[in-house]
């Protein structure tokens, strides 16, 4: 049977609770609730980035100077900081088309990663990937994937790899609730099963897949996890407006596949405050829905408790604000001056 787990925190965090593994408190707490040995301003200042960046994007989509599709990460930033990291630089992440704030929270340098959005030759993928398609095998950031789930079995060969080579490094793989839809997640979780893979999957659940409701489409409701029993794969429910529970939850799943218990499965509630990509009029749900998320951002709430604990000066929070802008802006500027691929590069890395 899969243990089912349900994780909170309040910069702070609720003990987690398992069918399977009993009670466990944050990793390292000090007497306030908070991890001792945790960098809360690193935390912060990777989510500031991370929302500062994906402004600055949907600014310049506006402008005409980013094209195609874009999928922000705005609102589920706690996420993707809190679950990367916990790793370390020989483990694997893949991702899916929102996958801007999972670059840069994996530390993919900020102007390069612009400039991919741009599509100019200075940018990750060498212009040719765009928003979806971020990429960076020196930081183990195997990619955006465009293709709905199509990360998933993607995910699994990477662990098979390094199951194969006898490490303990692992993958962890980022998917939205509407890739649960698919056929291929059902195989990969089989298959993960079977074969005991070193991968952590890890659904963040922002309630919506494109412009319908899981509740709409999903006979099983609006909890995932606990179909996981059937794979025999233990699964986790965490709050995924707080970093430090997201932290928690993926310390205690890291831990178990680094011991070989093979893979295991969490599920943070999120939320996206704005559309599925800047295409989306967002008329399938109500702005009241969208305020009481927003009261919860966690780019708002973290620092707000960090003062209020001690755990930070507002001089420091504002100083972290004022480095990521001018870092923002320096990445929009390094974009526009960066120079498009020459038309010679198009066959040019392309393994089809």
């Amino acid at each position: 049977m899969a243990s089912s787990t349900k994780s909170s925190s309040k910069t702070s965090s609720k003990s987690a609770k398992s069918s399977k593994n009993g009670k466990s408190g944050a990793a390292g707490q000090d007497d306030s609730g908070v991890g001792a040995k945790t960098d809360y301003l690193e935390l912060f200042r990777q989510m500031y980035l991370i929302r500062q960046f994906e402004i600055a994007c949907g600014e310049n989509y506006s402008k005409g100077l980013i094209r195609g599709f874009l999928h922000l990460y705005i609102g589920q930033e706690a996420t993707g900081v809190g679950a990367i990291s916990t790793l370390r630089d020989d483990d694997y992440i893949v991702s899916a088309y929102r996958d801007h704030g999972h670059a840069l929270a994996r530390g993919l340098d900020v102007n390069r990663s612009m400039a991919e959005l741009f599509g100019r030759a200075t940018g990750t993928s060498k212009g040719k990937g765009g928003s979806m398609h971020l990429f960076d095998a020196a930081k183990g950031f195997m990619g955006g994937h465009a293709i709905v789930a199509g990360q998933l079995p993607l995910a699994a060969g990477l662990a098979l790899a390094q199951q194969y080579e006898k490490t303990d490094a692992l993958t962890i793989c980022f998917f939205g609730d509407g890739s649960t839809n698919q056929g291929v997640y059902h195989e990969t979780m089989n298959l993960a099963a079977v074969w005991k893979l070193p991968v952590l999957f890890f659904l963040e659940n922002n309630m919506y897949g494109m412009g319908s409701s899981i509740e709409r489409v999903r006979a099983g409701g609006i909890d995932f996890y606990p179909g996981m029993a059937t794979y025999g794969i233990p699964a986790a429910e965490v709050d995924g407006m707080d970093v430090l529970a997201v932290k928690e939850a993926t310390e205690l799943a890291v831990e178990r596949i680094r011991n070989g218990e093979g893979p295991q499965f969490i599920e943070a509630k999120t939320f996206r405050f704005v559309g599925h990509s800047l295409a989306d009029g967002q008329k399938y749900r109500g702005q009241e829905e969208v305020k009481e998320w927003e009261e919860r951002d966690p780019v708002i709430t973290f620092p707000a408790q960090l003062i209020e604990r001690g755990l930070a000066t507002a001089d420091q929070v504002n100083e972290i604000k004022a480095t990521v802008d001018e870092q923002v802006a320096k990445s929009v500027e390094f974009a526009e001056q960066s120079p498009e691929p020459e038309l010679s590069e198009i066959h040019n890395d392309v393994l089809a």
